[in-house]
């Protein structure tokens, strides 16, 4: 008996593991994308967009983030990610948290 793993197992292992670190590494990118999108479009310090973690409030907690600021934002967003928000896209449940903004342009960066 061997205690080798099969050719198959260890190349399907290797693939999972070098598509989760590109994963991670998109994910890195996105934050980091749209914490410089927050800083820009709403004129705060980076290190304070760079602080925000997945329970940051957003909408009703950053008195900079006003519905004209929304419109800027996703906008903003459109042109930096390559991605298009239509309308009927848009919830207040993703503009809550720093957390639901940054799925939601995971979500679209995947579907686009």
């Amino acid at each position: 008996m061997s205690t080798q793993p099969a050719t198959g197992d260890t190349s399907e292992n290797a693939r999972m593991a070098s598509a989760d670190t590109a994963l991670e590494t998109s994910r890195a990118e996105l934050d980091t994308t749209l914490k410089s999108i927050i800083a820009d479009i709403l004129g705060i310090d980076a290190a304070q967009a760079n602080a925000m973690d997945a329970d940051s409030g957003l909408f009703g907690h950053l008195p900079e983030l006003d519905s004209m600021a929304v419109a800027s934002l996703l906008t903003e967003m459109e042109d930096r990610l390559g991605i298009v928000i239509e309308d009927e896209d848009v919830e207040g449940e993703m503009l809550e948290t720093y957390g639901g903004l940054l799925a939601f342009a995971e979500a679209k960066l995947i579907g686009a």
